[in-house]
């Protein structure tokens, strides 16, 4: 990759770029300060690119997306458009069904291709376990209601069975209410991503648990929670989708979205530390083959193609 320097967006102070031949990428959202300053110095510019990784209409009508996530996404996202469309070079964005979404922007593909040092942590062992003890996890954003509501009757049933296992799960005010009164199950406020990656470095999670139901908006998802799952070096179970494909010879726990499988699935692995082990080995693999897709950069030179 060419120098690159990153900005805030919040920040609105970008008298530090310098313009000339740079090559502008949004990521996601723009501020009428942004756009300010791309039009300032469009003649100065090499490119504006803008990138997409959810399919932002459809989190916006969906019943399961907060009023004010609804205002951030129309006002940061779909708003400057009008502004930024007459100035963009190319769009990239995050999975082929996305991209089947805009094609009258003719985006390119872009998948998910994380840094090594965001998943590959120092600090968690993925040996094989000897500790009686497991701790199983659903990290969620506030959009997935129907998940927590899948999830629920399973997590309540499972550790009603298995007195050693403990649950965590990140909830909002909406799905909070879900999970109060289950023994042993944590409930936690979401992280801001930051807090979120730092804490994921240190701490190692034996089961996480990705459902996903079928919608618009999940059928436009990338499968970046393989990137959470490797880092914790957990088991994970993912839901059959559209981010995550069918059952495969890879080995990795891909099932359909009911709940007598999920239930059984995840009682085998908290009784098989073996097949535990299997499961974070194949998951972070299939990550580690997704940072390799970094390695050849963005080729700025086929931008005009």
């Amino acid at each position: 990759m060419p120098e690159y320097q990153g900005v805030d967006i919040r920040d609105a102070n970008f008298h530090a770029l310098d313009p000339e031949g740079a090559f502008v990428i949004f990521c996601r959202y723009a501020t009428d300060q942004t756009l300010d300053w791309i039009e300032r110095f469009a003649e100065q510019l090499a490119g504006v690119g803008l990138f997409v990784d959810d399919n932002i209409p459809a989190v916006i009508t969906s019943p399961e997306s907060s009023i004010p996530y609804k205002f951030k996404l129309f006002t940061k996202g779909l708003w400057p458009l009008r502004r930024l469309n007459r100035h963009l070079d190319i769009v990239w964005v995050s999975t082929p069904r996305l991209a089947q979404e805009l094609p009258e922007v003719r985006p390119r593909v872009l998948p998910p291709a994380p840094a090594f040092s965001l998943w590959k942590s120092p600090f968690v062992d993925i040996a094989l376990s000897s500790k009686p003890s497991v701790h199983i996890a659903f990290h969620a954003t506030g959009i997935h209601v129907q998940e927590h509501r899948f999830l629920q009757p399973v997590i309540r049933k499972i550790l009603a069975e298995r007195q050693t296992v403990s649950f965590e799960v990140f909830a909002d005010a909406r799905t909070a209410p879900l999970w109060k009164g289950i023994d042993r199950a944590t409930i936690r406020q979401p992280l801001p991503w930051l807090d979120y990656l730092q804490e994921g470095i240190h701490r190692k999670i034996d089961i996480m648990l990705v459902p996903m139901s079928r919608s618009l908006v999940n059928d436009c998802r990338s499968a970046t929670k393989r990137i959470d799952v490797a880092r914790a070096g957990a088991a994970g179970v993912f839901s059959i989708s559209e981010a995550y494909g069918c059952p495969g010879a890879d080995g990795e726990i891909r099932i359909p979205n009911i709940r007598a499988i999920w239930q059984e699935t995840i009682l085998n692995l908290i009784d098989a530390p073996l097949a535990r082990l299997s499961a974070a080995e194949t998951t972070r693999a299939i990550v580690e083959q997704m940072s390799h897709q970094a390695d050849d950069g963005l080729d700025f030179n086929r931008l005009s193609a």
